[in-house]
């Protein structure tokens, strides 16, 4: 990891009351270079075998959740996507597109899209988050 993304990791983690673990420099790091969101299992897949296992994994992603420097983007055939939550607002989340026939999954950070109103018809929102499916470029 190069000395500038560590201080920037390590400004992050210090804006929330994070501890500065390597594990969590890591996995911020993986976030950080991704282009899409990622599951648990994609970030495991970047780790080496015996650097973490699942379970420590899931618990510094919710940590930093909860934090609120990372967010869980949407759930898609019952696996959690996670990103960074720079390109979000506490009530609006940007929206993301996913490919119906390779898979892919494109964050629309540029797309902006009207916020929902807070109340409507006895429904409280807190969090709006839209996903758009079709086809990419590639596959269209």
């Amino acid at each position: 990891m190069k000395p500038q993304t560590k201080k920037k990791i390590d400004n992050l983690l210090i804006s929330v009351k994070l501890r500065r673990t390597d594990q969590r420099r890591i996995i911020l790091d993986i976030l950080m270079k991704a282009q899409k969101p990622q599951t648990a299992d994609e970030i495991l897949m970047v780790l080496s075998s015996n650097s973490m296992n699942r379970v420590t994994v899931y618990r510094i992603l919710e940590s930093m959740v909860a934090a609120g420097i990372v967010h869980k983007a949407f759930l898609h055939k019952r696996a959690e996507y996670y990103e960074l939550a720079n390109h979000c607002s506490e009530s609006q989340c940007h929206p993301h597109f996913t490919c119906t026939s390779c898979g892919s999954t494109h964050c629309l950070t540029e797309m902006l899209l009207p916020q929902a109103k807070g109340h409507y018809k006895g429904f409280i929102i807190k969090r709006q988050q839209v996903r758009f499916e079709g086809l990419c470029p590639e596959c269209s």
